[in-house]
């Protein structure tokens, strides 16, 4: 017998392929939905010049310019983020504090949370996140050796901390307070913060957060709310109740692509805070499932890309990917409990799908910094160099 020849090995992949994949059919099943649930205000909206497709090409624009930024951020090396991340934490500083200045920053809804740039607007915010990830994994590697005192690991990054929230909450963005607080106390945990001070700081967290609950009217508000919306179904319950509404009326398969019914201006911000409900309305348990699935995915990876950083000695690279897995899991599983009735309502996207620039700017560049560690790892364990 003539023994076959061997096949040709197949060279391993450069970057994790299920990340990669997850983040882009995320994406893409973003726009999609935002296209969908945006037609209708996008129709009759003065601002869209009545144009069913306004929110898609603005939307498609966003997401070519946040894939062009990724591809950017990809090129950078782990260390120039380090070395970067204090200055892109004042910068971020610095335009939370100019949305702030009279004038200059722009009042949407009650809220001046953005920048004007004359054919989009910049949220601060959305950046911030992505730089809290970068600076607090930066202080831990620089705190490493103090991490279990008070003094010299948690009370300076709570003085940061502190501003950053102050001037979040004089926006108001509550969500985006509670999503980079989260973030740097996680990887202040990672980074091997002693459990019982990261106990007691939960503590002080929880009863600082019930303490601006109880002493702002709209956020008791949207407490009550929350509890029973069906108390004022056409008050402070009325978004909560028409998300229900509309995974209700998607059961398992859902009314089809296209046929919300929710979506007709009953569902205030569809195509943002609450297009999970639409998704939910449209492609049923079964789309919902699929999205969980995806950002699930997106999350194990990159805290496993996190453990393959630690094996190879990298610190900073591991917190990097480990908190911007914390940033995506915290952000999701809040809009998630929003539109399903499980969490109080709350201002914050669904990261990766819904429509925002400045959010689908962020998360790109996220994703690609987290493919940068992965494809470090790589290199190091086939012996290259960096």
């Amino acid at each position: 017998m003539i023994p076959a020849l061997d096949a040709p090995r197949r060279m391993p992949a450069e970057v994790d392929l299920t990340l990669l994949w997850s983040g882009l059919v995320l994406l893409l099943l973003g726009m999609v939905m935002v296209y969908s649930a945006s037609i209708a205000i996008a129709e009759v909206g003065r601002f869209t010049g009545n144009h069913p497709t306004y929110f898609l090409v603005r939307h498609a624009v966003f997401l070519a310019i946040g894939l062009v930024a990724a591809g950017c951020a990809f090129q950078v090396p782990l260390a120039t983020w380090q070395h970067l991340s204090p200055w892109l934490f004042v910068a971020g500083v610095v335009l939370l504090a100019l949305v702030l200045v009279p004038g200059v920053g722009r009042d949407v809804n009650g809220a001046r949370r953005w920048l004007s740039l004359g054919v989009a607007n910049l949220q601060p915010s959305e950046l911030m996140k992505l730089f809290a990830v970068l600076y607090a994994a930066d202080y831990t590697v620089r705190k490493m050796a103090h991490m279990h005192q008070l003094r010299k690991a948690f009370l300076p990054m709570s003085g940061a901390m502190v501003v950053v929230g102050v001037l979040l909450l004089k926006e108001p963005d509550f969500g985006a307070f509670v999503v980079i607080i989260s973030v740097a106390i996680g990887i202040l945990f990672l980074g091997g913060m002693r459990a019982r001070l990261f106990a007691i700081l939960i503590v002080v967290l929880v009863a600082a957060f019930a303490a601006l609950i109880i002493v702002s009217p709209y956020r008791r508000d949207r407490i009550f709310g929350f509890m029973d919306p069906w108390s004022d179904a056409f008050g402070r319950g009325y978004q909560l109740s028409h998300a229900l509404i509309a995974f209700g009326r998607g059961e398992l398969l859902g009314v089809g692509l296209g046929a919300s019914v929710e979506k007709l201006f009953y569902l205030p911000e569809a195509h943002t805070d609450f297009l999970l409900a639409v998704i939910a309305e449209e492609l049923g348990f079964t789309g919902v499932v699929i999205v969980i699935v995806l950002f699930g995915l997106v999350i194990q990876r990159a805290f496993v890309i996190g453990r393959q950083a630690v094996a190879l000695d990298r610190l900073y690279p591991a917190l990097v990917a480990q908190g911007i897995g914390i940033w995506i899991g915290i952000q999701s599983f809040i809009n998630m409990g929003v539109n399903m009735g499980l969490l109080p309502t709350k201002g914050l996207t669904l990261p990766l799908m819904s429509f925002g620039g400045s959010g689908i700017l962020a998360n790109c560049v996220a994703l690609a910094i987290l493919l940068r560690v992965d494809w470090e790892n790589r290199q190091l364990m086939r012996g290259g160099k960096l």
